[in-house]
């Protein structure tokens, strides 16, 4: 398939992440439709478009004509099955389950087409992982969009090893129709480029916190005032998720029987349900929305 034939987009995930995958394609004059295993979520991402779209409108950033135009774009699809029949591009981005994108990807092959290219927004699994799941795997790969998406101008196009470079081109050519600029990661690699680099600098920065060598805000205005890195890893931390890190570090604890660095410390605020901005308290306290 080629970026010219791209009529309609479907995105499997209602969350923070989806939505905002969803409304940035639509952004850029693509129908794309988005839908939740869960009905509940649906009244709550109409709620949000409102709000961040006049929210553009009174900054300045788009104009009343482009949001309406966007809104003609942007879909709330009642079902997963009226979200995908019929689309070109289908992006996953459930939760970070594999067993659950297992039997996803198993229910979404029955429903599209057999071009239809598939994309996981995981920052983690592989889409090897997935590849036995669907018929024709050629067209399935890693599309890994970065937090939050509607700003982040980095995507990741990750080729697995059953990944056709047409496909690859194809999710290349569409990151840049809708605005980001991509990187061609490939082949499979854990944490693929970016993820990689962060996770070396949160590894020592969790160290020097386990060593008692400096606490996380010490070690955050290091990183911002003499790095001039935007924003320092724990409060980077927070805003993705602790309890992504947490998985992240578990996952291979449970693989390898390796404990890195933070572990410990990641495990108790998890259990603790401080999670960073999303429960109001990481590393950080966040006031309540």
């Amino acid at each position: 398939m080629k970026i010219n034939d791209l009529k309609k987009v479907a995105v499997i995930g209602g969350g923070l992440m989806g939505r905002q995958i969803a409304l940035n394609t639509a952004i850029y004059g693509v129908d794309t439709y988005v839908a939740d295993a869960n009905p509940e979520i649906l009244p709550v991402i109409k709620e949000w478009e409102e709000t961040y779209l006049e929210g553009r409108i009174n900054k300045g950033k788009l104009t009343a004509e482009q949001v309406a135009t966007t809104k003609q774009h942007f879909h709330i699809a009642n079902s997963i099955e009226e979200a995908v029949t019929d689309a070109d591009l289908v992006i996953e981005a459930i939760i970070e389950n594999k067993e659950i994108k297992q039997e996803f990807f198993t229910n979404l092959n029955k429903l599209v087409r057999k071009d239809t290219i598939i994309a996981t927004n995981s920052s983690f699994l592989y889409s090897s992982m997935f590849e036995d799941c669907v018929d024709n795997p050629t067209r399935l790969a890693n599309l890994h969009f970065f937090n939050p998406a509607l700003v982040m101008k980095l995507t990741e196009v990750v080729q697995g090893p059953q990944t056709s470079d047409e496909t690859v081109q194809f999710l290349l050519d569409f990151s840049r129709k809708t605005g980001k600029d991509p990187v061609w990661v490939k082949k499979e690699i854990e944490g693929f480029i970016a993820n990689r680099i962060l996770r070396a600098v949160a590894n020592e920065a969790l160290y020097l916190v386990e060593e008692g060598v400096a606490t996380p805000e010490e070690i955050d205005i290091a990183a911002e005032k003499g790095l001039n890195y935007p924003m320092g890893p724990f409060k980077l931390m927070d805003l993705t998720g602790v309890d992504l890190s947490y998985f992240n570090l578990k996952r291979v604890y449970d693989e390898t029987g390796e404990k890195r660095a933070g572990f410990d410390l990641l495990k108790k605020k998890y259990e603790a349900n401080e999670w960073g901005r999303k429960t109001g308290k990481g590393w950080y306290e966040y006031p309540k929305k």
